[in-house]
């Protein structure tokens, strides 16, 4: 089963922005149905009513032609018909999972499960069995819709994508680098920067700068493991990520911001996801020795 949320007036979310989806929020406080009933879904796809003269005049267009009953406009590659049988036919098969398959699915299934122990994930539920039944689903019916007697890896593959592509969709609000609890994101006031403005980038913006961190810092561990000098400070971590965006930077202000971000960064990565620890002790308090949690996994 697939849950499709329309952004409209009369949405199912009017409790939030008069109807409008409100990006700062979870899937789940946008639609307000609880976890156990969310994982009774296979697949989430929010639909968001932006605004775009292209894609405006297109629709309209067509609405008019429809109500005006001009037939040409409207293009068919089958007839009613013609899908009809198709999807009476297809219905007929019941695919059998292969051990290749099988194995697949278990490692697929494994991933996710890793992904929802990460503390950086902000999924409206948590990836249970329920989640592989609805990957053993998606895969028999890309099997069914190609009229395939077996489940292959192929099949599994493009069932796993959907299933990701439908949870990234649930996790990917913007990210408000001032927040240190995970509750501040119910509170109406929240930190302000200076000139009164939140600080908040994209979530896949967050993703990268951090990625772009631990990696690094995985990286130094792992060279450094014999020397058991495995741990770096702030400031390095800091410096060494604005020398690797030196050519995206215009100018000292926007190094200044792109490093202020970055700050922020890792201060939730230290207090709100957990993901870093600070090594207590040094001459410098003001940048403390950094490593990455032992129990986190890279994506």
């Amino acid at each position: 089963s697939v849950v499709f949320c329309y952004d409209v007036s009369s949405g199912i979310n009017a409790e939030y922005g008069g109807g409008r989806y409100d990006r700062s929020k979870s899937l789940q406080q946008n639609i307000q149905l609880s976890a156990p009933i969310m994982s009774r879904f296979d697949l989430f796809f929010v639909l968001v009513d932006e605004c775009n003269e292209v894609t405006d005049y297109a629709i309209a267009r067509r609405i008019i032609d429809l109500h005006s009953r001009q037939q040409e406009s409207v293009e068919r590659e089958y007839t009613l018909d013609e899908i009809r049988r198709y999807i009476a036919f297809a219905r007929k098969f019941k695919p059998r999972i292969t051990k290749e398959s099988q194995e697949f699915m278990i490692e697929e299934y494994k991933k996710l499960r890793q992904r929802d122990a990460n503390a950086m994930s902000k999924a409206s539920w948590r990836i249970t069995v329920r989640q592989l039944e609805s990957l053993i689903r998606l895969s028999e019916a890309m099997a069914k819709m190609v009229c395939e007697d077996e489940v292959m890896v192929g099949h599994v593959k493009e069932a796993f994508r959907l299933l990701s592509k439908s949870i990234i969709r649930v996790e990917t609000p913007d990210i408000n680098l001032e927040e240190e609890d995970p509750a501040m994101t119910r509170e109406p006031d929240v930190m302000e920067t200076e000139d009164g403005e939140q600080l908040r980038i994209t979530f896949e913006e967050y993703k990268k700068i951090s990625h772009m961190i631990i990696v690094h810092m995985r990286d130094f561990e792992e060279k450094t493991r014999e020397q058991d000098q495995g741990a770096l400070r702030k400031s390095d971590l800091l410096d060494w990520y604005i020398s690797q965006i030196e050519d995206e930077l215009d100018g000292e202000q926007e190094m200044i911001a792109r490093k202020n971000i970055a700050e922020k960064v890792l201060e939730r990565l230290i207090k709100v996801d957990n993901v870093l620890l600070e090594i207590s002790g040094g001459d410098s308090p003001d940048s403390p020795f950094l490593v990455v949690h032992p129990n986190y996994i890279i994506e």
